[in-house]
């Protein structure tokens, strides 16, 4: 009965710490800038062929770097 007890405090002690943030107005927590292709990772799957959005996205970013000279 004591380890229920010890951990239902835990639990309570985490939660009332969260509640206070949200009050406090602390900024949330916020992705990461870039994701997986700041790593240098292309596409978060191992399929060979990207699906028709991905398809779209390449195209309309080829069109821009195009558009403004670029290669």
């Amino acid at each position: 009965m004591s380890v229920f007890i010890l951990t239902f405090a835990v639990v309570l002690i985490v939660v009332l710490g969260m509640a206070i943030g949200v009050i406090a107005g602390r900024k949330p927590i916020g992705g990461s800038c870039g994701g997986l292709a700041a790593v240098g990772i292309e596409k978060a799957c191992d399929c060979d062929k990207p699906c028709p959005k991905r398809l779209a996205r390449m195209e309309a970013e080829a069109m821009a770097r195009a558009a403004r000279g670029e290669h």
